[in-house]
């Protein structure tokens, strides 16, 4: 599978890229500025989510209102997201109103209002998002872990920010946060559908192509240095236990990241999945458990996360440890292998064919490699991986001194930090 993408450069570095879907009528656009949450100071922290809510609140063209009601009065849908190394602006309409809606969104890009009564209400539209993820243990394990795995590092604060941030910042902090770093020169607009690159590239540059170039900050990096911690518990008065492994990773780079991909498939992606077998199917300790991992420039996590049977939470800890003992153990057999590379195939090709999905692997691998992946290429590097390789990287990365382990459950803390450190120490042997 080749997507027809295309890029182009501005003399102030500003990107533009096109996927190019003639048989559509929609268009998906995304601008893509290359920052987040590991970009800011302890003190600014949640800056770049904060400001990612202002931009929908009006301009100096337009008022929130004119803003909402010219894109989903036409039919099209806009959103936003905050990751740590980047934000995104988004909306999906039909190609015959992709021009005006573009002219929408850079004016939310170039030109945000910031009005003082604006932001002191979305502080508490923000402060009341955060204490909603806090009321939803699957979510607030996610920041709990994060703490542990790069502690003292931007990479473990919530992106969220907390609320004694949210009340602190001040509209000059906030837009100096922004001045800063929405920049032409980390920015990527994306065009999929049915477009003209040409066209777009015109387009672009008519509205943003003399925005003056600046130098992009630089982010901390992780290294041998950050320090990880061991485990967290909260005692929370909740009916479910709440279990999240990680193991800290390499970066977004690393040969290694298709035999992780394929690693988690096997343990926890889908039903057919040995962790979902085992403590659901077999032993039926958990309604959800499943894996995941994700890559950042210079780091990453594997995750396992479970929410269990409260009374029976050591002993669906202890099935989830035997299987990435087994992991390390004993090679994938070729079977196996063989259903995760479809299905890790299957789900890249399938989660391809809108143009929102060809908008997003767009602007994902243009802020993160600063070029096109073409699917085929992962798709090739996918099935060459050997059970030794998966079994490799697990022997490397499974270890007990590489997880950090975080519980939620309606029991004394120290109970729980000692469950943790006793079960987990099976990853030694």
């Amino acid at each position: 599978m080749e997507l027809n993408m295309r890029s182009s450069r501005l003399s102030n570095g500003l990107r533009i890229c096109t996927s190019q879907m003639p048989h559509v009528d929609s268009v998906a656009i995304g601008m893509w500025v290359g920052v987040g949450g590991r970009y800011e100071t302890t003190r600014m922290s949640g800056a770049s989510h904060f400001i990612e809510h202002l931009l929908f609140k009006g301009t100096k063209n337009r008022s929130a209102k004119a803003i909402s009601q010219a894109i989903e009065g036409r039919g099209g849908y806009f959103n936003a997201f905050t990751q740590e190394e980047s934000t995104c602006y988004y909306a999906r309409v039909s190609s015959q109103h992709a021009t005006h809606i573009y002219q929408i969104l850079c004016d939310m890009y170039r030109n945000p209002l910031f009005a003082s009564a604006d932001i002191n209400k979305e502080r508490g539209v923000i402060i009341e998002e955060l204490m909603m993820y806090r009321d939803q243990p699957q979510h607030y394990i996610q920041d709990m872990l994060g703490e542990l795995l790069w502690a003292g590092h931007p990479l473990g604060r919530p992106l969220i920010g907390t609320p004694d941030n949210i009340l602190r910042m001040t509209k000059a902090d906030i837009l100096a946060y922004k001045n800063r770093h929405y920049l032409p020169s980390n920015t990527v607009v994306v065009f999929a559908g049915n477009v003209d690159h040409d066209t777009c590239v015109a387009m672009v540059d008519r509205s943003l192509g003399r925005v003056r170039v600046k130098r992009v900050p630089n982010y901390s990096p992780v290294t041998k240095k950050t320090k990880q911690k061991d485990v967290a518990a909260l005692s929370k008065d909740i009916e479910q236990s709440h279990l999240a492994l990680g193991f800290r990773l390499f970066g977004r780079n690393d040969r290694n990241k298709y035999a992780l991909k394929l690693m988690s498939v096997i343990l926890g992606e889908n039903m057919s999945s040995r962790l979902f077998q085992v403590v659901r199917e077999k032993h039926g300790l958990a309604y959800s458990v499943h894996s995941s991992a994700q890559l950042f420039s210079d780091t990453g996590v594997f995750d396992i996360q479970a929410g269990v049977d409260r009374k029976k939470t050591g002993k669906a800890l202890q099935l989830i440890l035997r299987e990435l003992v087994k992991m390390r153990e004993k090679p994938v057999g070729t079977s196996e292998l063989k259903r995760a590379k479809d299905y890790a195939v299957g789900q890249l090709k399938i989660g391809l064919e809108s143009t929102i999905s060809q908008m997003m692997w767009a602007g994902e691998n243009q802020v993160s490699y600063g070029r096109f992946v073409q699917p085929d290429e992962v798709v090739r590097k996918i099935q060459r991986i050997t059970p030794e390789d998966i079994q490799r990287l697990a022997r490397q990365k499974l270890t007990r001194s590489n997880v950090s382990a975080a519980l939620i459950r309606p029991d004394d803390e120290q109970e729980s930090l000692a469950l943790l450190r006793t079960e987990l120490e099976v990853l030694r042997r």
